[in-house]
């Protein structure tokens, strides 16, 4: 009988994972492969071959391919944005240029703080008249002329990527959708975005950003996606479905996704945040923090209630991108961020990243820089291979960059390693702080799930810095992103700007828009082959009060939209607000709700892999594997400590710092004055003694 196997698979920047769930027989298997940053698409194939081949099975009996790609995201980070058009409305051209007035750090930067260059320099934005109201009425008529006008000057001077964001083209597209109709007749090599598709919102610098990233990304996210799809298609000869994860939580058709390509920006990392989470609910943790540690960057996220939290104010590098996206935190601390000495003689570490080429000094490719994880190997915290014994590390070479910059710094080589971990662990724990303590949450309150390759190295450290109360590290912890592609949902998010105050909201106009953005959701969903039976809606709405800036996101419940539903969503709005912010004038008659934007999201459910449940074990025997000499702590040098695999510690088992535990893909450093237990869901729970 043929298999129906779903695989998942996130490419980062040192190893690409793999997980492969068979639907039929419940088994679960993973991998990984070294990351191709030459041609992501080399590691992904090779992925799949490798994962295919620990099954015994073949491209005929794969169901669906679900991938997290970085693509997008690493364009963006490294500012690798190719020459880009922006048409905007006429007497509107400096938009870009005035953005927000906004200081990093605050006004008290404004001295040292040099603005950086926009996404679309000022000589590449041309503006067409024509104008529109806020509700969509035409001001003045559409300057057909023109737009041509501006159409062949683009193509004369060789821009063939443009966005084109016209002033409320949130409330009727048409201007837009004409000025794309004349470029295809102008100017057919153009690769545009209409800001109406994009992001159908009020507030114009952001609609702006939001479609020239958009833009920008197109041309390369469409090629890498088609090339992997067509490469797919080589395994038996049939077109395998083909998903890519978005940054909202949900995936979506390769077809699809290469009309949306700004949803991937956060793709990655939002599966990451997804699968810790399920992981983490299962194990019975509802509030958790999510640290995700991999060769280049470590990204943190909040859950509450089993649910990664959602923004909209998110930016990628510079870029706001103003979707739907988990809110992510990411800081340059991976295993292969380079440790260097600022030009005061400090010792610095990250954001800059040796990558998986040339990698670490350990990997024996040619670097020339001491990372994170040349750290590790010479601390003995890690072993002196990587992947079971498949990447052999040159422990020599670690140790001579680490004794070469200990010299440099006048300090002995093991508080020089321990000094480059302990600011990865600051680096990490601020990051942290970001999605807790700068939001009203006590850090306190919350588990902390550490996975990814190198997510788990330092968590002894952040239980000290943060004062997190247990920390989760799930079987398998470099590979829970992968997982987490296997757990999503196919998700299509639309919004309609509709700015009205709550006295005089009419029901019928919201009725109205949902109905129009459920219609829309749907016929994606369809496009994406779910019958309607299985199409399930999420509506909300983004609320504030009158002369807010910023507006607040609460449901709006099932059923016909009656005043009694619009009294529903304001009470849901002053509880949020209160929750948010300490106050709220619920019972104020002179402050007034304003409703801004309706939104809807289209899910197309999926069948989600089970986490086994294993039964405790009674007085557990706890074997060593073996033992090797480890450096906890710079004065007091290398201590003779016990090594466990974890394929040997079974549900009930506990293991008592100092100590190391070693699996496939990733290590646990166990400190002196720590412990470690194993759940019933093969979780290793990490806590410190006095806390039992």
């Amino acid at each position: 009988m043929t298999r129906r196997i779903r695989i998942g698979i996130d490419t980062g920047g040192t190893f690409t994972d793999v997980v492969a769930f068979d639907e039929r027989a419940g088994e679960l298997v993973t991998t990984k492969t070294p990351s191709t940053p030459a041609n992501p698409a080399d590691g992904f194939l090779a992925g799949i071959d490798k994962v295919l081949e620990l099954l015994g099975a073949t491209g005929a009996d794969i169901e669906a391919v679900s991938h997290g790609t970085t693509v997008a995201t690493n364009q963006l980070l490294e500012g690798k944005v190719d020459r880009l058009g922006f048409v905007t409305t006429a007497g509107y051209e400096a938009m870009l240029e005035i953005a927000r007035q906004s200081v990093p750090d605050g006004y008290g930067n404004s001295y040292f703080w040099v603005k950086p260059n926009r996404i679309v320099p000022r000589d590449l934005v041309r503006g067409v008249e024509g104008r529109l109201d806020f509700t969509g009425a035409e001001v003045r008529p559409f300057d057909e002329a023109g737009a041509r006008a501006t159409a062949r000057w683009f193509r004369d001077h060789g821009v063939d990527t443009l966005g084109v964001c016209f002033l409320h083209a949130y409330a009727d597209p048409t201007h837009e959708e004409r000025m794309r109709e004349i470029l295809a007749e102008e100017h057919p090599a153009a690769v545009v975005s209409l800001s109406s598709e994009v992001l159908r919102e009020y507030r114009e610098f952001e609609r702006a950003t939001t479609v020239l990233v958009d833009a920008a990304v197109k041309p390369r996210l469409s090629a890498y996606v088609s090339n992997i799809k067509n490469r797919l298609t080589a395994y038996d000869g049939r077109e395998i479905p083909f998903y890519v994860m978005k940054s909202n939580g949900g995936v979506l058709s390769a077809d699809e996704v290469v009309h949306q390509p700004i949803t991937t920006v956060l793709s990655g990392p939002a599966a990451g945040a997804l699968g810790a989470a399920l992981i983490a609910q299962e194990a019975g943790y509802d509030r958790v923090l999510t640290s995700d540690g991999g060769g280049t960057s470590t990204d943190v996220s909040v859950v509450v209630g089993g649910e990664p939290t959602l923004t909209t104010e998110g930016s990628v590098g510079q870029f706001p991108s103003k979707i739907p996206m988990i809110d992510v935190v990411t800081v340059g601390a991976g295993g292969g961020s380079v440790a260097w000495i600022s030009p005061e003689g400090t010792l610095k570490v990250g954001p800059h990243s040796a990558g998986a080429d040339p990698g670490p000094l350990c990997y024996g490719k040619g670097g020339t820089e001491v990372t994170i994880t040349d750290a590790h190997v010479f601390l003995g915290r890690i072993p002196p291979h990587l992947l079971g014994g498949e990447i052999p590390l040159d422990v020599d070479a670690a140790r001579a960059g680490i004794e070469a910059l200990a010299k440099e710094l006048d300090l002995t080589p093991e508080a020089c390693a321990t000094g480059v971990l302990e600011i990865s662990a600051w680096n990490q724990a601020n990051a942290l702080r970001q999605v807790t303590v700068k939001r009203g949450l006590d850090v306190r309150d919350f588990a902390l799930t550490t996975f990814g390759g190198s997510g788990s190295l330092l968590l002894c450290r952040l239980v000290d810095v943060l004062g997190v109360p247990t920390v989760l590290v799930p079987p398998n912890p470099g590979n829970v992103s992968a997982f987490g592609l296997l757990t999503v949902d196919v998700k299509n998010d639309y919004v309609q700007t509709h700015v009205a105050l709550a006295d005089g909201l009419d029901p019928a106009d919201v009725s109205r828009i949902v109905d129009d953005l459920t219609a829309q959701a749907a016929a994606a969903l369809d496009r994406e082959g779910f019958p309607a039976a299985q199409h399930g809606f999420v509506r909300t709405a983004d609320l504030r009060y009158f002369g807010q800036a910023f507006e607040v996101r609460v449901p709006v419940p099932d059923g016909p939209v009656t005043p009694d539903a619009l009294v529903t969503v304001a009470d849901a709005f002053h509880a949020a607000h209160r929750a948010l912010y300490g106050y709220d004038f619920a019972g104020d008659p002179g402050q007034q709700v304003e409703w801004v934007n309706l939104r809807v999201s289209g899910i197309g459910p999926i069948r989600r892999p089970e986490i086994a449940t294993h039964d405790l074990v009674a007085d557990p025997v706890v074997a060593e594997a073996g033992r090797r000499p480890v450096c906890f702590d710079a004065a007091q040098g290398f201590v003779d400590t016990p090594v466990y695999r974890r394929a040997d510690l079974v549900p009930g088992a506990v293991v008592d710092g100092p100590a190391i535990v070693e699996e496939f893909g990733s290590t646990v450093p166990l400190h002196p004055g720590f412990t470690a237990r194993v759940d019933t869901r093969l979780n290793i729970i990490v806590t410190r003694k006095a806390d039992q």
